[in-house]
């Protein structure tokens, strides 16, 4: 799977969890539609969807990483 997600452009990826399994994720990407295209049609992702739907709430039928919500970065200190 890492090198699935890496080859697909995402870099910088980490996840976060909070206590109440509340999830954050955060990646870099050139791209993020043809990241997610590309990880698409890999066979480990396809199995990733399938093991990690039942602990995905809210997402109705999708995918698992198409229950996304993105946010705007609205401050960085460098």
């Amino acid at each position: 799977m890492t090198a699935a997600l890496s080859a697909a452009g995402r870099g910088n990826y980490s996840l976060f969890l909070a206590g109440d399994g509340f999830l954050i994720g955060y990646l870099e990407t050139d791209d993020f539609d043809a990241a997610q295209r590309q990880m698409a049609q890999t066979d480990v992702n396809e199995r990733w969807q399938a093991e990690m739907k039942g602990f995905f709430e809210g997402i109705g039928e999708r995918r698992p990483d198409e229950g996304f919500g993105r946010v705007a970065e609205i401050f960085h200190l460098e």
